[in-house]
């Protein structure tokens, strides 16, 4: 079935180059193409390199139907390359993650030791909003009735105090069955510390449940804390069917359709894995779209030699901020998803519901309010004339003239700019006794402000100034809410890619793959321990590199990183320090390189601590890489600076100003653009406000920098 065509399309045809790191052997693209998608709220985003001509294009399919499949296939086929010319296919997803989101994953049941039942219950003493006596915790997702106990028994050390029950696995498995449960989840006491128990029981369930995907514990998190890691399995489990289902479709689909390439899925922790191990696996998916945004602006920042940058994304349902420091991501290792705990490494993204789609609404204290409810793709924004009858973001920015009504998505997409005017009116305007457009500008302003918070979260809350860091401003949103933003946080330099609603597609097509690998094994730092440590770290090597085997990569392709979590004896957070892989082997280099790196991190994150304090090991890691060769734009053609092509009189805080507008495509390098100015591409628009000047570089990047931040002796900051 082919669905009818909504997209908008830019080709750059000038050949692409691929650059390389130092030291690092890389899969090189053949005379063959790479195409990678990224699933979002509202469209989904495609690009592709085509090797053989040099062609690199981008496209926008709405996602709006539910038929992600469908939708899916159908913006490949408007890419114009032929599936058996596609080498490589990379899909961001969100699959996983609205299912948690929307609560609507399948009915599972848990199999836990005898006693432990209710730990998915009682969770942590620890509430969220600590003031808050009437919080209540999210649901579990499984119910009490089908969370299971079997007789067993494993300590911390490994040591087995109680053998399994395997008896007791044919009465567990028929109280499933007659349940009706689609997925178990397994997690055993210390199963970290010893799987046997947890291997023989999924190998029976699975034997007795045919059908009913199995999820164990040490399989998703190999690390202590009992509550975190039945969390994880269970959520595992809880969207593996659904998951499934969905890779099974596209899978058949795209052989149905000719492409042989095999399918990757994008990771939480901006790596990927393949199709099959994602199947298994959809608990590492959770952040898989956004995850990608940030790759991009990784490195997009290393080729521009930008060392500290804040990836902000601007979709039609959620603001997602994250970091870049030092020229490499910030991770963590533990996330949580509808105030449920996840363990895992995943890129530190803060989500705030703050995007085009966010809806405008007047509280009973006759305050304004942007977000976080989304129109989302159905019914979308009033704008979008498909049912939607409450005001947005994107009905506020078509009233203030950011926004062309016969130019959205390149004039594929016409905007009913009357429907936004009676929305905001009605629901907004009227109720403040506010003109229509001071409304507009209300609710535009509104929204910088919750996206600027989300940025000084992650920035002036962990100790960091905004202000030394650029921009880097990506989504369909991103250029509008780019310079804006940034002046209220104090930044004078912001990037907006090239497509940049089309970024995070483009950061997938970039990503390595990966597989990672964890243990806790709670041990004092010293070099004593060294032999123990090395042996952890071995097997944890060996776990990645099979992970990663199935690919059919050679091994001088794969690289192992190592890491350890520690922390002061006494405390109960850990920070995550690298393990430099030449340490190993040397007892005393290898604890002392460990110590060096945790005092300095936890020193720069929490302050100067007592040097004679002891450390303790908890958790061992390890991260398999296969480094993809990462596609570049082609340099842009030498043209005459571009006129503008015309003007246009837009709505701002200071008073209406006539509005210089340019076509980004037309734009030459190391023109100057002043504000205030619009500049026009498929996906996005750029604002440039007064006080801004806009310059695109080589690669058609449009950089815009600001002079309104000065310091004393009148030196840009």
């Amino acid at each position: 079935m082919r669905l009818p065509r909504m997209a908008c399309r830019i080709l750059l045809t000038t050949q692409p180059s691929f650059g390389s790191y130092p030291g690092v052997r890389m899969v090189e693209s053949d005379s063959q193409s790479r195409a990678a998608a990224d699933v979002g709220g509202t469209f989904i985003d495609f690009v592709a390199v085509d090797s053989a001509t040099g062609r690199v294009s981008f496209d926008k399919q709405p996602a709006s139907s539910g038929k992600l499949v469908e939708e899916f296939m159908a913006g490949l086929s408007n890419m114009g390359l032929p599936g058996i010319t596609i080498s490589q296919l990379f899909h961001g997803t969100t699959v996983a993650i609205n299912a948690v989101v929307q609560e609507r994953g399948a009915r599972v049941g848990l199999v836990t030791t005898a006693g432990f039942r209710d730990v998915l219950e009682l969770g942590r003493g620890a509430r969220p909003e600590v003031y808050n006596y009437r919080y209540a915790p999210p649901a579990p997702l499984v119910p009490r009735h089908l969370r299971l106990e079997v007789t067993e028994r494993i300590l911390p050390t490994g040591e087995v105090l109680m053998p399994l029950a395997i008896d007791e696995v044919d009465a567990i498995a028929a109280t499933l069955k007659e349940s009706d449960v689609e997925a178990v989840a397994v997690c055993l006491l210390h199963a970290y510390a010893n799987p046997a128990h947890e291997q023989a029981l999924v190998e029976a369930l699975r034997a007795s449940l045919p059908g009913v995907a199995v999820t164990a514990s040490h399989e998703i998190a190999s690390e202590w804390h009992e509550f975190e890691r039945t969390s994880s399995t269970v959520m595992n489990a809880y969207v593996q069917p659904l998951f499934g289902r969905y890779v099974k479709e596209l899978t058949a689909r795209l052989a149905e359709d000719g492409y042989r390439a095999p399918l990757g899925i994008m990771q939480s922790n901006g790596g990927v894995l393949s199709a099959e191990r994602a199947a298994e696996l959809p608990l590492r998916t959770l952040m898989s779209g956004p995850a990608g945004g940030v790759v991009a602006s990784r490195e997009l920042a290393r080729e521009h030699g930008i060392e500290h940058a804040i990836c902000a994304d601007v979709g039609g349902t959620t603001f997602d901020v994250a970091l870049v420091v030092d020229g490499d991501l910030v991770e963590r290792t533990e996330t949580k998803l509808g105030g449920r705990p996840v363990l895992g490494a995943t890129v530190d993204i803060t989500s705030v519901g703050a995007g085009g789609g966010s809806i405008a609404w007047v509280d009973d204290r006759g305050a304004l309010k942007v977000g976080p409810r989304s129109a989302g793709a159905v019914p979308g924004p009033v704008c979008f004339g498909k049912g939607g009858v409450e005001p947005t973001v994107t009905d506020a920015q078509v009233l203030l003239r950011l926004l062309d009504p016969d130019q959205f998505l390149g004039g594929r997409m016409k905007l009913d700019r009357s429907a936004a005017e009676e929305a905001v009116q009605e629901r907004v305007a009227a109720p403040l006794g506010l003109e229509l457009m001071a409304a507009a500008l209300g609710i535009v302003r509104i929204a910088e402000t919750n996206m600027a918070n989300a940025v000084r979260a992650v920035t002036v809350g962990r100790g960091l100034d905004p202000r030394d860091f650029a921009l880097i401003s990506y989504g369909g949103g991103g250029g509008l809410f780019a310079a804006p933003v940034a002046d209220e946080l104090g930044v004078t330099h912001v990037v907006v890619p090239v497509a940049a609603a089309s970024f995070s597609a483009w950061g997938i097509l970039s990503s390595d793959y990966t597989e990672d690998a964890t243990r806790t094994r709670i041990m004092p730092l010293s070099p004593a321990n060294s032999a123990t440590i090395e042996q952890v770290l071995r097997e944890l090597a060996e776990d990645v590199t099979s992970g990663l085997s199935g690919y059919g990569f050679s091994g001088d392709l794969l690289q192992v990183q190592y890491g350890a979590d520690v922390r002061f004896v006494g405390q109960h957070h850990t920070v995550t320090v690298p393990v430099e892989s030449t340490w190993l082997g040397e007892p005393d280099a290898l604890t002392g390189g460990v110590e060096r790196a945790f005092r300095a991190l936890h020193d720069r994150m929490y302050g100067p601590r007592t040097q004679y304090s002891v450390l303790e090991i908890v958790t061992l890691r390890a991260r398999g890489t296969v480094t993809v060769a990462k596609p570049k734009l082609p340099l842009l053609e030498a043209r005459a600076e571009a006129a503008p092509l015309g003007t246009r009189d837009v709505y701002f805080a200071s008073g209406v100003a006539q509005t210089q507008l340019y076509d980004r495509l037309q734009i030459a390098n190391g023109q100057r653009i002043p504000g205030p100015a619009l500049v026009l591409e498929w996906g996005t628009t750029t604002l440039v406000p007064a006080g801004w000047s806009a310059t695109h570089d080589e690669s058609g990047n449009l950089h815009l920098t600001s002079t309104r931040h000065t310091d004393n002796s009148g030196a840009r900051r």
